[in-house]
């Protein structure tokens, strides 16, 4: 009896475990899906419907995965960020601290930047669908900001203890000041349709650092030196 239950276990287990991993996968295609959709037309305006017709899957399909239109909505919150996290702040955190991860950091944010201005944000996107609706989804969003704004003021404050900034910064103030380039250059750029855009936030960042500089540490850093530079025929 017990050789024969010991036999069939195994097949169970795997037979579980594909399962796991396959309904894993589907629900990661989803939220693939689900942001995509959410980029253009917002996380309001995502409907499991709509979801299960691009993914051609029916409505109880989809919803199996998450319950509920909200938790979906929370499921793309949380893939945004992950993506933000991997393009922006993971990377910038092999450059030596101080100045040169807080160059890294903004450069990382304007390369991403660069493309939303296509695609969309969804930090932007969402703050003005809910703003004034308090519930799960804004806190997740709210959260998920507040997060990578906590890393941009750790990064300043770095940047004082190495000397590179005044030890008189306020970090909330630069901080504020930066990110209020972001904001604005998508606001011109999605908006207006500045095509200068781009090249206006690097110049105000820029200036933000050489106010608050300590001296000597204002120039660019060498990789956007060496950008500038005419390549060698």
């Amino acid at each position: 009896m017990s050789a024969t239950t010991s036999s069939k276990r195994p097949r169970s287990d795997a037979a579980l475990t594909r399962s796991l991993q396959k309904g894993q996968q589907t629900k990661a295609a989803i939220v693939d899906a689900a942001l995509g959709l959410a980029t253009q037309i917002g996380l309001e305006g995502l409907s499991i419907g709509a979801l299960a017709e691009v993914m051609q899957m029916s409505k109880s399909g989809v919803f199996a995965h998450f319950g509920s239109r909200e938790e979906l909505q929370i499921s793309v919150v949380r893939e945004y960020h992950h993506r933000f996290e991997e393009e922006v702040f993971y990377p910038a955190m092999s450059v030596p601290r101080g100045l040169p991860r807080l160059r890294a950091l903004f450069d990382n944010w304007m390369k991403r930047t660069s493309v939303e201005i296509d695609s969309g944000c969804l930090y932007i996107s969402g703050a003005v669908e809910f703003d004034d609706r308090p519930g799960p989804v804004r806190d997740a969003l709210a959260s998920s900001v507040s997060t990578w704004l906590a890393a941009m003021k750790r990064a300043i404050e770095l940047s004082i203890e190495e000397g590179h900034l005044r030890a008189d910064t306020d970090a909330d103030q630069m901080r504020f000041e930066i990110h209020s380039l972001i904001l604005a250059l998508h606001y011109e750029a999605r908006f207006l349709r500045a095509p200068d855009s781009l090249q206006r936030a690097v110049t105000a960042f820029e200036g933000i650092v050489q106010r608050y500089s300590a001296g000597g540490a204002t120039d660019p850093a060498p990789a956007r030196k060496a950008a500038r530079k005419p390549r060698a025929a």
